[in-house]
């Protein structure tokens, strides 16, 4: 989207540029404050879970309720870096508000510039860094192969159970999930220890998967023992069960609970694992033609181009002749209703990771949200920031840069140092949103700063 309304202001008049640079700064403003807020709190809210005496959270135990302190989400180490690199992104919006700052009267057009270079700089930078350290495709990776791990045993459960795992109706079949405890239980002391739960899962065919039986036994342990006692009572060993049973349901759409639908659920798993290793290969490389691949991917950029280059100007003029109609500013459309739009997709992945209840898979979706903003504030403003420059517009965006460094920051600061979030904090992102809008009101409309 931001690309459409930067291929439209390469055309027509200079009035006509600066209006679709004003719009294009809408939607980045209002993605970037989107995102932070709107998004961040929503999947504290559908992340959320118990917080144990020690702060620390339960995956997958939801029992409080909406209780402000007794519950929240908790993160990894990593996804305080990215907060960290998301705020150090917002560099190149400082060094262009410089000659508003010190109300120089000269200056303006090298400080774009200057902005310009540092946010290509900070842009190729990030990428370097992705590569050279590609900690969120690792996590991803390893989520996949957990989920896969998951989708293998419940498979292999169905096959040496006493029974279905699943009625007729789709229902668990508790009691066989009970015998099956008392099969692994070899001692049958009442609880499954490490060593028993691997002699289970040792013949498991997990299909080429780079994971061997004590990995999966750790996983199992990590997943199912929630008193952190390294066994699992009978207690756990069903509640985990019903709960991978449910996680099972909700990805495969098809209503066939029998063994049909297991087998459908670890086909899909092993899919998305292989799609993460590019078509099944741990190595990374390619089993096709290098050079096929290498022009394929060329002609899709020139046709994306292209349409991009033939959408760019109808879009801009509906945003035009919807503000005409409604009497609304142009730059509100762009900052609330078309990130909406935009960003739907990107919205509903978090918020689905987030509704894991785990740990690792509530790390995956804040980074994200962090890298989506990182990407916003070098990549688009990047391109803005060129637009500008070359067809010589003015850079009067004051209240907005405003509003992205106010919530770049504050969110920036809150989660750089902390991974720990109790249910209240998503009040903190919400009303940044309401306040944003205000902030932009006041300063464009009172003050006169657009």
């Amino acid at each position: 989207m931001l690309f459409y309304i930067s291929v439209s202001g390469l055309s027509g008049t200079r009035e006509v540029a600066q209006s679709q640079v004003l719009i294009g700064m809408g939607l980045l403003s209002g993605s970037t404050v989107m995102l932070l807020t709107l998004l961040w709190g929503s999947c504290v809210i559908v992340g959320k879970c118990d917080l144990s005496e020690n702060s620390t959270t339960i995956d997958s135990q939801d029992t409080q309720v909406f209780s402000l302190f007794g519950s929240g989400v908790s993160t990894d180490v990593h996804t305080s870096y990215a907060a960290r690199i998301m705020m150090i992104s917002v560099l190149p919006f400082i060094i262009v508000q410089i000659p508003q700052i010190f109300k120089l009267h000269s200056g303006h057009r090298i400080t774009v510039l200057i902005g310009f270079i540092v946010a290509a700089l900070l842009l190729l930078s990030y990428c370097l860094y992705q590569i050279f350290q590609p900690w969120i495709q690792r996590r991803r990776l390893e989520y996949s192969r957990r989920k896969h791990v998951m989708s293998g045993l419940l498979r292999h459960a169905q096959m040496h159970a006493f029974g279905r795992l699943l009625d007729d109706n789709g229902r668990p079949n508790v009691p066989v999930i009970e015998k099956l405890f008392h099969k692994i239980d070899l001692n049958n002391d009442g609880r499954i220890e490490q060593g028993e739960l691997q002699a289970f899962i040792v013949g498991i065919n997990f299909e080429d998967i780079d994971w061997d039986s004590n990995l999966a036994a750790n996983h199992v342990m990590d997943d199912f023992d929630t008193s952190q006692n390294n066994s699992i009572e009978k207690g756990e060993f069903v509640s985990g069960m019903l709960r991978w049973l449910g996680e099972a349901k909700r990805s495969v759409a098809s209503g066939a609970y029998s063994k049909k639908f297991l087998h459908d659920f670890h086909k899909r798993t092993r899919d998305e694992h292989n799609l993460l290793l590019d078509n099944g290969e741990e190595d990374g490389e390619s089993v096709g033609n290098p050079t096929w691949i290498s022009i394929k991917a060329i002609l899709l950029l020139i046709l994306g181009t292209a349409m991009a280059a033939a959408f760019a100007d109808p879009l801009v003029d509906a945003v035009h002749n919807f503000s005409n109609a409604t009497h609304i500013p142009s730059f509100f459309i762009s900052f609330i209703a078309m990130p909406l739009a935009t960003n739907s997709s990107e919205a509903v992945s978090a918020i689905i990771f987030a509704s894991r209840k785990k740990k690792r898979t509530l790390s995956l979706t804040f980074s994200e949200v962090y890298g989506g903003v990182t990407m916003n504030n070098t990549l688009c403003l990047a391109v803005f920031l060129a637009l500008v420059y070359l067809r010589g517009l003015t850079w009067d965006f004051s209240s907005e840069v405003l509003v992205i460094l106010l919530v770049c920051i504050i969110m920036g600061l809150f989660t750089s140092f902390r991974t720990k979030f109790r249910l209240w904090t998503c009040f903190v992102a919400f009303l940044l949103y309401p306040l944003s809008l205000i902030i932009v009101y006041v300063l464009d409309f009172k003050f006169g700063w657009s």
